[in-house]
């Protein structure tokens, strides 16, 4: 493991001792799922990092793939598919064939937290593993910020400061070493289906990130 790579992540991680404890009682009544903190997946040196918030009970902490096994990555995955952008259009389980090309996924929290809840604490500690992925991205690159927590954490990743930089759906703002910063609602089952978030509303704030990274997406 590089010395980027081990500060960009930890799977034995328990600065949390909440997260730690949940995983623990997961563990013991799912002894099958991944139940661990959950890394990044996708191309190893992206121009494009999308940012989610934590792994879901059923999905991510199931499988240890980030928005695999659950709501959340249908739409996710569907999108960067149709955009070119990942080999297939569902992402089934860590072990499956799927590449996803020129970009990365990652959350805010590497760690199950109850009911889909991190503290702002928790978001805080697990803070310096986000900062080290964004600090691997090459200048030019674009970071897409599923949802608010996963805005602020960026932000806060990046010492920037909130006011500067008002979350809201496809917002975009210019970073450091010349990278940009866009913002989607997350695509999660509340919101999809509570109409918050479209498929079209979601593939343009993909899609322009995708723009904002430099790489060419399908039409």
């Amino acid at each position: 493991m590089t010395e980027v790579a081990s500060r960009a992540f930890d799977p034995h991680c328990r600065r949390c001792p909440r997260l730690a404890g949940f995983l623990r009682d997961v563990r013991k009544t799912h002894p099958e799922y991944h139940a661990a903190p959950v890394p990044a997946f996708g191309d190893a040196e992206p121009s494009l990092l999308i940012v989610g918030l934590a792994p879901g009970m059923h999905g991510a902490n199931r499988t240890g793939r980030p928005f695999t096994g659950d709501h959340a990555g249908i739409l996710l995955y569907a999108t960067l598919h149709r955009l070119g952008l990942a080999s297939r259009p569902e992402s089934v389980s860590a072990d499956d064939a799927l590449k996803l090309k020129a970009c990365r996924i990652t959350n805010a929290v590497k760690c199950l937290p109850p009911e889909n809840r991190p503290t702002g604490a928790e978001v805080n500690t697990c803070n310096g593993y986000l900062a080290a992925e964004l600090d691997a991205l090459a200048p030019g690159s674009g970071i897409l910020a599923l949802g608010g927590v996963a805005h602020r954490a960026v932000l806060r990743a990046l010492g920037l400061r909130q006011t500067d930089h008002p979350f809201a759906h496809q917002a975009e703002f210019t970073l450091p070493r010349q990278r940009w910063l866009v913002d989607s609602y997350h695509c999660s089952r509340y919101n999809t289906q509570t109409g918050r978030l479209t498929a079209q509303a979601f593939e343009a704030a993909v899609r322009q990130a995708a723009r904002r990274a430099g790489l060419a997406v399908r039409k």
